[in-house]
């Protein structure tokens, strides 16, 4: 595996391949973990050519504290990348990716108006800041991104469909921990009683799907809610039903979009997403 650093070089190496085959991509921030080490295995599987990034994205930061505490583990992350035979890493440095200030600003319509939008704002512009910088040095064939950041997932195909950049972006089952929890990054940082009651959030979810019979949709809503602050080390940031392309929010189930439950949860100061979908 060859690990790069410049957008340049990554171009050249990367346009010497393509008549060999289609190229993947994983973009991530680093602290890998199972979820994206099964993004990985299955980018690996059907692209000829595989090549992960690893950068933490200071612009999709609006806590200057959860910057400078997202847990970085760059020797580890590069065996577990090495071991599923990719191709390239490109671990690029702030002045790489930023040589000057972005100051792009990005319209996402109502993608960006609620949930991590409303409780993050600038986070979004800061995402798409980056993934359009990095699919410019990649550009892929295919990118694999999580269903765990389900609005960032669809903020990126949003890109892809207005800047109509011929790229397949694939969406990936959210992977979690025998207990239920979703595999993220920043589990890492939870202290040892909420990681032991961290299982509250997607048992919630889960029995809130068996519920969707009995209550409605603004009833349902409340009782996640409840539940999960229920517990004295969460505190539910915001809990949305929202329809899976637009993401504006579900009024009633007989609503014929297909339908989305977004969870966020402060645990102290660290932030916990996670999402199920309804029938």
């Amino acid at each position: 595996m060859q690990i790069i650093k410049f957008n340049r070089e990554l171009k050249e190496r990367l346009d010497a391949l393509r008549q060999k085959g289609s190229v993947g991509f994983v973009p991530t921030m680093g602290a890998l973990h199972d979820g994206h080490r099964s993004l990985l295995k299955k980018c690996k599987s059907e692209n000829r050519i595989a090549i992960c990034s690893i950068f933490v994205n200071p612009t999709q930061f609006n806590d200057k504290n959860d910057l400078k505490n997202y847990p970085r583990n760059l020797e580890k992350d590069l065996q577990i990348i090495a071991d599923e035979g990719f191709d390239f890493t490109f671990c690029p440095d702030e002045k790489e990716m930023y040589p000057t200030p972005d100051m792009r600003q990005f319209e996402f319509g109502n993608l960006d108006k609620i949930m991590e939008g409303k409780h993050r704002p600038g986070h979004f512009n800061g995402v798409a800041q980056i993934v359009t910088k990095l699919f410019d040095t990649v550009r892929p064939d295919n990118a694999y991104f999580g269903e765990k950041d389900f609005q960032q997932l669809a903020i990126i195909k949003y890109l892809v469909r207005t800047f109509k950049l011929p790229i397949n972006i694939v969406s990936c089952p959210t992977i979690r921990e025998k207990d239920g929890l979703a595999l993220s990054s920043r589990n890492l940082l939870l202290g040892s009683e909420e990681r032991k009651n961290a299982t509250l959030i997607w048992q919630t979810l889960f029995k809130a799907k068996s519920l969707q019979n009995e209550l409605n949709v603004s009833d349902l809503k409340k009782w996640v809610i409840e539940q999960v602050n229920s517990c004295p080390y969460f505190k539910v940031e915001y809990f949305e039903i929202v329809d899976d392309l637009e993401l504006h929010p579900i009024l009633n189930w007989d609503e014929k979009n297909n339908k989305v439950g977004c969870i966020a949860v402060r645990a102290d100061t660290v932030r916990l997403i996670d999402n199920i979908r309804f029938n």
